[in-house]
């Protein structure tokens, strides 16, 4: 393998940086998050200079990539352009929203969730997600309660529970295109954060792709509540995962579930 000469690496982290830097709002935003001087941000760019390891680590840390930045085009490296998500028939669309789900925004962690049943309107249903970020992206992973699994006449095994999905920042909120293995059921999530003692609540609405029917809903509101890397949190959550009244939830979810109003 032939070693790359210093213009060589810097002008691949400056053209990687280039494309990057498409994600955040401006430059001089980006230059204050990263407590980078502009001038000198401007040179890493252009590659006329290289940063410090220390400064490295920080780009590096906040645009979720690791130090192959200097080695090789985004190109090679995760999300990138061989990806569904940049097809050139939708990369103008969808893969915005993916790479500016930043963490500042909506943090990685467990979050606890809750949203009326779909096919009993009398209850609801509580449970636990873990949303990560890889390679420049943002996704969740879950599993539907065994009691919901069973009402609804399906395997209740680890593995027909699980779920996952993807997250993208839209206007004004967070979207989730949610499935279970193979897609066996999907589901769309909007989500927009709301005033909180501690910030941490986001609330919005779920929809379940099933044809139109007489019984059963096929939209709810729907709640989550930000735990962090809590464990002992995340346990509890997971222990009172399923369906419950209304009197279970906390008075604040009570509200933002907007009980006995019609959704618009």
């Amino acid at each position: 393998m032939t070693r790359p000469s210093p213009a060589e690496l810097r002008n691949t982290l400056g053209a990687n940086l280039r494309e990057l830097a498409k994600s955040t709002d401006s430059i001089s935003a980006l230059c204050r998050d990263l407590g980078i001087n502009r001038t000198q941000f401007n040179r890493y760019l252009s590659g006329e200079s290289f940063p410090r390891p220390d400064v490295l680590f920080r780009i590096c840390q906040y645009f979720k990539v690791d130090a192959r930045i200097i080695l090789e085009p985004l190109s090679k490296m995760g999300l990138n352009k061989n990806s569904l998500l940049n097809h050139p028939e939708i990369e103008e669309f969808l893969s915005g929203g993916v790479t500016q789900l930043q963490e500042t925004f909506f943090p990685a962690g467990f979050y606890r969730f809750v949203r009326r049943s779909f096919l009993d309107e009398t209850q609801f249903v509580q449970g636990l997600i873990y949303v990560y970020r890889r390679d420049g992206a943002t996704f969740l992973r879950g599993f539907e309660a065994k009691a919901a699994m069973t009402q609804q006449g399906l395997p209740a095994g680890q593995k027909n529970r699980e779920f996952r999905g993807l997250l993208m920042a839209e206007e004004g909120g967070v979207a989730a295109l949610v499935s279970r293995r193979n897609s066996l059921t999907t589901s769309f999530n909007f989500l927009a954060q709301v005033p909180s003692f501690e910030n941490n609540y986001w609330v919005g609405y779920t929809v379940r792709t099933v044809r139109e029917s007489s019984t059963g809903a096929r939209v709810a509101r729907l709640v989550y509540e930000y735990l962090g890397y809590d464990g002992a949190r995340a346990r509890r959550a997971a222990r009172r995962s399923g369906f419950c009244s209304a009197n279970d939830l906390v008075p604040y979810e009570q509200t933002q579930l907007r009980i006995g109003q019609p959704f618009f």
